[in-house]
This record gives structure tokens, C-alpha cells and sequence, in this order.
């Protein structure tokens, strides 16, 4: 069940510039590679399938963000975060030079469409706001000694626009059309692509209801609307009749991603919508079109599973936030959970789907950093924070973001990455990809991965060089449904990951199923299809753990363990053709020192807590494929 993949392969694909697959281009004197092309001696004549695995953050905050720019970032840019994403140097809030080992294949700034621009703007005196009412307040707290009234000021217009009034709709759209030209600026078909989006900061009594908005097209298209806010309304389906109304009108394309959930207490994956009513098809159907895509991990925790929830799952239990809300302002209670995590509402949008005909919560998933001080940074020992506050320094590990009125920043994650298979590098191809849910999410490694299902492959097609082309052709890829099956069939899936290639070595590759019994029960079970070394499964079927080589003193690990690449064939096992049922694949790297351990290391930290995590395994979550009776 196993195979480990020639590594010589792999490396000649990186060294393309493009992770492009193992052995996605066929290979010379494959007898059967006709089979997948149309005829011709050239087998990639007739391919029409992605192929450039694009690596990117669509949830990035500059100065132009309400909360950024109060908490101290006063002078980074939009343009700033597109030039540091394509590799250029900057200079951090507290100093220091910092630069990306590998430029970002994409990026979207997605500022806070509250008051967006509007900090900055006041402090520089821009004559756009000389005469607006929330301007006009804003010089009289700072007049009265009372600045921080202007902090405030964000959080209040989302929860009482009436009380503290929003930008009017015309200076809202002079101010996002800048935004959409600087994306264009800065975008470059073929080797860089910035999309244009904003952040809709919905807050109900605390709970984390965010959603990132992204335009497929630019001026033109875009700059001809103003951002619906959440000052307009904090209801998602609001939300999501304004993108329906903007694609109506403007001939442009447009989709939204969900925030990661735990801070959602409980709403992010309701039983109810907002206004108290129990989700019907419609509901079900808007989200589906609206919400292609779910943001599963970003520094505020990750969010693909809970130990609560999966109590046989040894790797839920990661980066953990379960504490509070966003606001701060109520405890979570058990039952929250299930409406928090990726997992859980997977498996309850296939109780919604036998239910309604629709399912509410049929999304992929992608990692993104929702960094704030303009920095998309993603590997451990180059992690500049969430806020200014949280930038490198001797004592980040023992502040807290925004001097207590957050959360200890030892707590925050160094993650993530969205990872899109593409035909290209361009808007079109990308948003494309995101739309069909063609795409992953990693926890902060470039791990490359690839998901196939199908009723007909084989064993042996997992060692073709052109298993690729086998995978379309048989099956589909991750984001899709699968057909209707032959009778007596299984769902068989090909499943290949292979390392960051300055990362770490693979520990695991897994795939997780969940259903939806007979009786509506729902069920869930991680099966471990892949692994490094010669371990076995122990009488408990848990794989023992893969080791460690963390020098945490050193900050470092060593390559002696694990595995560079995994793949395999494998069949469901338990399969019932009367289930509803979705899978994903999760892979696993080995262990590795975590960004507080390069911390106490560079700073010569001696007193460091014993609660701070010093090691991570970090990870990549497959978009689902979906079975339906």
C-alpha cells in the first residue's frame, strides 16, 4: 500500500521552477500514454488539466485596515505587501530587514473594508475626509485627549453603523477604486497575480463572522462598486446577495472565503441563520455558490479538527484556540465546537444535504496568514507575527498583541499557505482553480499534494509516471464530486505528496472519511495510507509516532527521519454505497523546532516558559471529494 516515488523525479520537477506533479509530463516509452492524449506521438497535446501548483496568502492586512494601522502599522502599503510577496526587502516595524526565502506565486490584500484606508487618510490630513461626520469625531477625541475613541470606532460601526456612521458610499468607492488599481499595478500575468479584495468584518456580539471577498477582474470591473460592509450588514446572506448583485451588474466574477471558525463561538457553521431561521435549501445553495473555499488555518489557530470532537484523532489537538470569541466578550462552551471546525462541518453539511437536496457547507479548504503588519510569513524561522507588537523581538513570546487586548502572541501561528493547481499564473486561471475547489491549504510548508478518486484505478497506476494523466482521465481531483458508481464498486483513490524541498521530510499521509449513517448519525475515521520508515501499525491500528530529531536548544532538526515523498493506491474499505460520505487527505511532516524556539535561540532567551510550545509538525489539508448516493 505503500510506494515511495523516485526522488530524482521530484527534484527534476522543483528544479522547472514548478512543482508541476510527479511525473505529470508522462515519461519517454510509456507504452499507454497515448491512451490519455488525443492521438498524437506529443501525449501533452491533448492535456487540458492544471499543472503549475501556485503558492499564495488571500488574506493579508497594510495600514489601510482599521485595526492595523491603530495597532501600529502606520506606513506599510498595499504596494508594500505586493513587492515584499514578490520578493523585494523591507524593513520591519521594529527595524529589522526581512525578506522571503521564495517570492509568493499570488496575493490578495484583503484590508478590512471598515473605514478602509480611512486611519491612514485622517492622520495625513487627506482632504477626502475634511467633511465627513465619523472625520469630524474623530478630531474632536483626539481635540479632548480621548484618541483611543478613534480605535473604537471600527468595532462600533460594525455593531451600531446608526451610533458611529460609516464612510459615505461615494468616498467608499474612490478609496476601494485605489485599491483595485493597486492590484493591478502589481499584477503580472504569467508570473505574479494580484487579485483584488477586501475583508467583510462581520462581528455579531463578538463572534468571528469574517469573509474575504475576491474579484476576479480589476478596473474595469471591480472599481465599479463600493465594498458591501458589515456597517451595511452583518448578515452573510446579505453579503452574499450583494456579490450576486455585483456579477449582475458589472459582468465580473466574485467569491468569498470564510474565516477560519473558532472564534466564532458557534456561528461560523450555524443550525440557524442569523435572523433565527432554520437553514433551507436556499440557504444551502447561496453559501455553496458564494463560499466556494474555507480558511482552515492562519495565526489566530487552526481549524481543520478539535480533540473534543475527534477524541481517536492523536493529531487534533493542534495549535488549539478554544478559549473565547473574537471579541473577547463570552467563554466557549462545548457545543460551540461542532460549528467551529472543518471537520465537524463537513460532516454536517452532508446531514443538510440529505435533508435539503443542498448542502450549505460543501467547501474546499486553503491556510492563509491574516497577518496585519503587511508581512506574508509563513515559515518558522522567518515568522514576523501578526501585529507590529508581535514582530521579532527578546520579549514578543511574553506581551501579548495589542498590550492585552488580545491574546499572548506566543499562542499565534506561523501559518498558512493557499496552494492552488492552475493551468497558469494568471487571475483567470486562479480564480478559476478557487471556484472548483481545486486547491489546499498547509499550515506554513510548500508541501506539494495530489488527490485523485475514482471507481476504476487500478494498483499499479500509482507507479505510472503519468499516473496525472491517469488520475483525470479515471477520476477527479480534489474540490470535485464523484460519479455515480458502477454497481458493486469503491471508491479508489491515488494519493502523492511530496516535501517542501527546503522543508522537512514527510512523517504521514492520511485520509479522512466522514459519513452520514442510515439513522442520520454522523461518523468519522482517519485511516493512515502512507508512511515513512518501516513501522507498523500497532494492535490498537494507530502507526507509532515517526520521532524527533528537534535540538530545541539549536533550533534545529535533521533530515535522518521521515520520508521525501508518499504516495499510494488505496480503496475505501468500509464503504456503503447508501452513505453520504466526503474525503480529504491530510499529510504529516516530521517534527521541527516551532518559531518560539528560533526566539529564545536568536535572543538568547533563558527563562522561557515551559508551557510555550518549542516543536510543530506542520501539515497540508486536501480540499475535499464528496460521495452522493
Amino acid at each position: 500500500m505503500r510506494h515511495l516515488i523516485v526522488l530524482a523525479l521530484f527534484l527534476s520537477v522543483i528544479g522547472l521552477g514548478h512543482a508541476d506533479g510527479i511525473g505529470s509530463d508522462g515519461a519517454p516509452g510509456d507504452s499507454d500514454a497515448s491512451e490519455f492524449g488525443n492521438g498524437d506521438y506529443s501525449p501533452a497535446t491533448g492535456r487540458d488539466y492544471p499543472t503549475r501548483l501556485l503558492w499564495g496568502d488571500t488574506h493579508l492586512h497594510s495600514r489601510n485596515s482599521a485595526d492595523a494601522y491603530s495597532l501600529g502599522n502606520m506606513n506599510l502599503s498595499p504596494a508594500d505587501a505586493y513587492r515584499f510577496a514578490r520578493g523585494q526587502v523591507l524593513t520591519a516595524h521594529n527595524g529589522q530587514k526581512v525578506k522571503l526565502r521564495r517570492p509568493l506565486d499570488f496575493l490578495v490584500v484583503s484590508d478590512h473594508a471598515e473605514y478602509l484606508g480611512g486611519n491612514y487618510r485622517f492622520a495625513v490630513n487627506d482632504p477626502l475626509l475634511k467633511d465627513i461626520e465619523i472625520a469630524k469625531r474623530w478630531r474632536e477625541y483626539i481635540a479632548n485627549g480621548e484618541g483611543f475613541k478613534v480605535v473604537v470606532s471600527f468595532v462600533d460601526s460594525v455593531t451600531n453603523p446608526q451610533r458611529t456612521p460609516p464612510f459615505p458610499k461615494p468616498l467608499q468607492r474612490t478609496i476601494w477604486q485605489e485599491a483595485v488599481q493597486t492590484a493591478d499595478d502589481y499584477n503580472n500575468p504569467g508570473t505574479f497575480t494580484a487579485l483584488p479584495g477586501y475583508e467583510w468584518t462581520s462581528m455579531i456580539n463578538g463572534n468571528n463572522l469574517h469573509r474575504v471577498v475576491i474579484f476576479k477582474q480589476g478596473m474595469g470591473y471591480a472599481d465599479k462598486i463600493a465594498p458591501f460592509t458589515a456597517q451595511d450588514s452583518t448578515d452573510p446572506q446579505a453579503l452574499w446577495k450583494a456579490l450576486e448583485d455585483y456579477e449582475q451588474r458589472t459582468g465580473g466574477a466574485v467569491l468569498a472565503i470564510a474565516h477560519n471558525g473558532n472564534l466564532s463561538n458557534g456561528m461560523m457553521f450555524p443550525e440557524r441563520t442569523v435572523d433565527g431561521k432554520k437553514l433551507g435549501k436556499t440557504y444551502a445553495q447561496m453559501r455553496t455558490r458564494w463560499e466556494p473555499l474555507y480558511e482552515v488555518s492562519q495565526v489566530k489557530g487552526d481549524g481543520e479538527a478539535h480533540p473534543k470532537l475527534s477524541p481517536e484523532d492523536e493529531f487534533a489537538d493542534y495549535e488549539t484556540w478554544d478559549k473565547d470569541n473574537i471579541g473577547r466578550s463570552a467563554a466557549k462552551q462545548d457545543w460551540m465546537l461542532k460549528h467551529e471546525y472543518a471537520r465537524s462541518a463537513l460532516k454536517l453539511g452532508l446531514q443538510h444535504q440529505a435533508k435539503l437536496g443542498a448542502n450549505p457547507f460543501k467547501f474546499g479548504m486553503i491556510a492563509s496568514t491574516d497577518g496585519h503588519n503587511t508581512f506574508s510569513t509563513t515559515e518558522e524561522d522567518n515568522f514576523f507575527g501578526k501585529f507590529p507588537e508581535s514582530e521579532p523581538s527578546a520579549t514578543r513570546m511574553t506581551t501579548e498583541m495589542a498590550q492585552g487586548a488580545l491574546w499572548q502572541n506566543w499562542r499565534i501561528v506561523a501559518s498558512g499557505y493557499a496552494a492552488v493547481w492552475a493551468r497558469e499564473n494568471t487571475r483567470a486561471a486562479m480564480f478559476d482553480a478557487m471556484q472548483r475547489r481545486e486547491v489546499y491549504g498547509t499550515t506554513g510548508s510548500r508541501i506539494m499534494v495530489r488527490l485523485f478518486a475514482g471507481w476504476d484505478f487500478q494498483p499499479s497506476d500509482i507507479d505510472r509516471p503519468n499516473y496525472v494523466d491517469i488520475g483525470y482521465e479515471k477520476g477527479v481531483p480534489m474540490g470535485s464530486d464523484l460519479p455515480a458508481p458502477p454497481r458493486g464498486s469503491v471508491p479508489k483513490f491515488l494519493v502523492v505528496a511530496a516535501k517542501d524541498p527546503i522543508g522537512a521530510n514527510l512523517d504521514r499521509v492520511q485520509i479522512i472519511k466522514g459519513w452520514r449513517e442510515k439513522d442520520g448519525g454522523l461518523k468519522e475515521k482517519v485511516y493512515d495510507v502512507a508512511w515513512s520508515g518501516t513501522r507498523q501499525p500497532g494492535n490498537d491500528g494507530k502507526l507509532p509516532p515517526v520521532g524527533s530529531t528537534v535540538n530545541v536548544a539549536n533550533a534545529s532538526y535533521s533530515n535522518t527521519i521521515g520520508a521525501a515523498q508518499l504516495a499510494t493506491y488505496w480503496q475505501d474499505p468500509d464503504f456503503d454505497p447508501k452513505q453520504h460520505a466526503f474525503y480529504y487527505v491530510r499529510v504529516l511532516e516530521i517534527p521541527k523546532p516551532r518559531w518560539t524556539a528560533y526566539d529564545v535561540k536568536y535572543f538568547r532567551i533563558k527563562d522561557a516558559a515551559k508551557d510555550i510550545p518549542m516543536t510543530v509538525q506542520d501539515r497540508a489539508y486536501s480540499s475535499p471529494i464528496w460521495y452522493t448516493p
